[in-house]
C-alpha cells in the first residue's frame, strides 16, 4: 500500500514543483511593473509638492522684482534670486533651481523658475529626475496712496531698537514709495514722536505765535546824575547841602564819597523839606556825627534799595507779572538764571523796575538784551510745580494737545490751535521733525536714519499727528505736493502705522507735563492734571476718529513682553485684530513693517 502511494505521489510532487515555479515567475514579473507604477506615483505626488513649494517661492520673488520697481534690473533680479533661493531652504534639487525675471512691456514682472526633483523608486522605469517649471506675474493696482508712518523714538528706543527701527522703517519706505509716480501715486508722512511732536518750521501755524520779547535799550538804578555835596550838619535830622541838586521831597538818594561824616557813605536814605539847595536825611539824627570835612555826591535812586529800572519800549508786562531777562551785557547780572524770573514794579509804557534787583552790587549796563513775558503763550513760562517750587520754562517749536471740543478731532489749527509745549528737562522737545506727505524716497531714508531717542512717550500725540498729516483739514499748512486729498477721493487709500514700544506715560496741563503724568519727575510736572485725561484714554478718542474719517490703522506693539495695557490699546487703535501686530525683536519688526507694506501697496500675482 504504501509502495502504491509513494508510486502516486512522485508524479504529484513533480507537478506542484513545476507550478510553484511558474507562480514565481509570474510574480517576479508581475510584482516589478507593479513597484514601477508604485514609484512612479510616490516621485509624481514628491514633485507636485515640489512645484508647490517652486510656486510660492517664485510668487514671492516676483513680487520682490515689482516692490524694487525703481532699481535698476540687475538689482532687482538679485533681490528676487535671493528671496527665491532663501524660499526653497534645504528643498531636494534647490541647489540646482533657476529662475529668471524680466521686466512686462504693460508694467509688473514675470518671473520664471525650473527646479528638479530626484527619483527614487521611478528609477526602476526611468534613469531621469523629474523637472518642474512654474512662472509668476506680479504687479500694483492703481490706488492712490497717502501713508502716516507714526515712529516712537523715545529713550526706551536707544540702542539696538532704534537701529532696528531705522532698518524696519526703510525697507517699509523702499517697498511703499513706487517708482512709478502717475497714474497713481504713493506717499509717506514721518511723525517721529516721544514726549512731544515738532512741527518744526511750521510751529507758529499749528500752535499760534508766541508772544516776543521787547528789546532792551538800557538798565540801571541811577535816577538822573549824581550831585555834589558841599556841606553836611550835625543837626537832627542831618542837613545836606548840594546846590541845585533838583530833588523832590520822598526821593530815594544813595550818598557816597564824604570824607566825614562817614557815616553817611554808602547808604540810602529819604529826602524831605527839600529847598532849592538844600534837604533833610528824613529820620536820622546827626548830632554824634563828626564835622563835614569834604567831598561826597549823592544819587538818586528809583527805589528804596535802588532796584534796577530796565527800558524797553512797549515791553507789554503788568505790575506784578514776572520778566525773564536774557542778553543784557555789562549789568550781566540781571540775565536770569534757571527756574529765575524778575517780578515787575513801577512800569509804564516803556519802563519797568525789577524788584529785588539791587543795582549798587551790579556792574554798568552796555548794551543789549531781552524781556520776555512768562504767561501762556509767552516766550517763557512760570510755573508752580507738583512739588510746590517755582519753576521757569521755555517754549519749544514742538506742540502738545488741545483741550475743549476739538481734543480728539482734525479741526484746522487755524480754529484751534494745538497746545504749546514747555518742555522740562528729563523730557524735551523732540529734535527730529516732521516730514508731510511725499513720495521723495531718498528724504524720507535720510529723516529715518537720522532718528535719535529720548524722553518719554506722549502715544496720544503721534497718532494725533499721523491723523493731521492725512488730513485735508490741515492741507493747507503743507506745500501743494504735500497736500493730502479730500477724504473720499476715487481710488484713494488713507492709512496710519501707529509703531510704540511702551506704555503711554506723558500727557500736559497748560503746555507742561501734568501732575499726573509719570513721564517726568514731581518736581518738574506742572501742578495741574491733564483736562483730556491720560495719554490712552486720549489715544482711544483719537484712533476713534480717525477710522470714522476713514483712515486705516495699522499698529505695532514692539517688544511690549507682558504690557497688557499698552497690548489693548494698540488692538482697540487698530482697524482690525489682524492689523495689529506685537514683533519681539528686531529681525520680526523688520518682517512685520514688511507684510504691512507689501499689504499696503498692494501688489498682487496677476498670473
Amino acid at each position: 500500500m504504501n509502495s502504491l502511494f509513494m508510486l502516486l505521489r512522485l508524479p504529484f510532487t513533480r507537478l506542484l514543483r513545476e507550478r510553484f515555479g511558474n507562480v514565481a515567475m509570474i510574480w517576479a514579473l508581475t510584482a516589478s511593473v507593479v513597484l514601477s507604477l508604485v514609484g512612479v506615483s510616490i516621485d509624481f505626488t514628491r514633485a507636485n509638492a515640489a512645484r508647490q513649494t517652486l510656486q510660492n517661492a517664485v510668487d514671492g520673488a516676483a513680487l520682490v522684482a515689482e516692490r524694487m520697481a525703481d532699481k535698476p534690473m540687475t538689482e532687482r533680479s538679485a533681490a528676487a534670486e535671493q528671496y527665491f533661493k532663501g524660499s526653497l531652504g534645504d528643498e531636494d534639487g534647490a541647489t540646482l533651481a533657476t529662475i529668471s525675471v524680466v521686466e512686462l512691456p504693460g508694467g509688473g514682472h514675470r518671473a520664471v523658475a525650473t527646479m528638479p526633483v530626484p527619483t527614487t523608486l521611478a528609477r526602476l522605469v526611468t534613469n531621469h529626475d523629474f523637472t518642474v517649471k512654474v512662472s509668476s506675474e506680479a504687479n500694483q493696482e492703481g490706488t492712490d496712496l497717502e501713508i502716516a508712518l507714526i515712529l516712537d523714538v523715545t529713550g526706551s528706543m536707544a540702542g539696538q531698537r532704534i537701529i532696528d527701527l531705522r532698518t524696519a522703517a526703510a525697507d517699509a519706505v523702499d517697498i511703499m514709495i513706487r517708482a512709478d509716480q502717475a497714474p497713481y501715486y504713493s506717499k509717506i508722512a514721518l511723525v517721529p514722536y516721544s514726549a512731544t511732536v515738532n512741527p518744526g518750521s511750521y510751529a507758529d501755524q499749528v500752535r499760534g505765535p508766541i508772544t516776543a520779547g521787547a528789546p532792551i535799550t538800557g538798565a540801571t538804578w541811577k535816577n538822573g546824575a549824581a550831585k555834589a555835596i558841599t556841606g553836611v550838619s550835625k543837626a537832627n535830622p542831618v542837613v545836606i547841602t548840594s546846590n541845585g541838586h533838583g530833588f523832590n521831597n520822598g526821593d530815594f538818594v544813595r550818598i557816597t564819597g564824604v570824607g566825614a561824616p562817614t557815616q553817611l557813605n554808602n547808604k540810602i536814605f529819604t529826602i524831605a523839606n527839600k529847598t532849592a539847595n538844600t534837604f533833610e536825611l528824613s529820620g536820622i539824627n546827626g548830632g554824634s556825627y563828626n564835622k563835614y570835612t569834604s567831598g561826597g555826591s549823592i544819587q538818586r535812586c528809583f527805589t528804596i534799595t535802588c532796584e534796577v529800572q530796565v527800558t524797553a519800549n512797549n515791553h507789554g508786562l503788568a505790575t506784578n507779572d514776572y520778566a525773564v531777562i536774557t542778553g543784557v551785557g555789562g549789568m550781566t547780572q540781571i540775565n536770569n538764571a534757571a527756574n529765575a524770573s524778575w517780578q515787575i514794579e513801577n512800569r509804564s509804557a516803556n519802563t519797568f523796575i525789577l524788584r529785588t534787583a539791587v543795582g549798587i552790587n551790579y556792574g554798568d549796563y552796555t548794551n543789549g538784551g531781552t524781556s520776555y513775558c512768562t504767561l501762556e503763550g509767552c516766550e517763557y513760562l512760570r510755573l508752580t510745580s507738583a512739588s510746590n517750587a517755582i519753576r521757569v520754562y521755555r517754549v519749544s517749536t514742538c506742540a502738545t494737545e488741545r483741550t475743549g471740543v476739538d481734543a480728539a478731532r482734525d479741526t484746522a489749527p487755524n480754529t484751534a490751535p494745538l497746545g504749546r509745549n514747555y518742555p522740562v528737562a528729563s523730557s524735551p522737545c523732540l529734535a527730529n521733525t516732521i516730514l508731510p506727505l511725499t513720495s521723495d524716497k531718498a528724504a524720507l531714508t535720510a529723516r529715518i536714519n537720522a532718528l535719535t531717542a529720548t524722553g518719554s512717550t506722549a502715544g496720544h500725540l503721534g497718532i494725533g499727528w499721523g491723523w493731521y498729516l492725512l488730513s485735508p483739514k490741515f492741507g493747507s499748512l503743507w506745500p501743494a505736493g504735500s497736500q493730502p486729498a479730500p477724504y473720499g477721493s476715487p481710488h484713494l487709500r488713507k492709512i496710519a502705522i501707529m509703531m510704540t514700544d511702551g506704555a503711554y506715560n506723558t500727557q500736559y496741563c497748560n503746555g507742561v507735563v501734568a501732575s499726573n503724568a509719570s513721564g517726568a519727575t514731581t518736581s518738574e510736572r506742572i501742578n495741574c492734571v491733564s483736562p483730556n485725561g491720560d495719554a490712552f484714554a486720549q489715544s482711544a478718542a483719537i484712533c476713534t476718529a480717525m477710522k470714522n474719517a476713514g483712515v486705516s490703522v495699522y499698529t505695532v506693539g514692539f517688544a511690549l513682553g507682558n504690557d497688557t495695557t499698552a497690548k489693548n490699546a494698540l488692538k482697540a487703535c487698530a482697524s482690525s485684530p489682524s492689523q495689529a501686530l506685537f514683533p519681539s525683536n528686531g529681525t520680526e519688526l523688520r518682517a512685520v513693517f514688511r507684510s504691512i507694506a507689501t499689504a499696503i501697496s498692494q501688489l498682487r500675482l496677476s498670473k
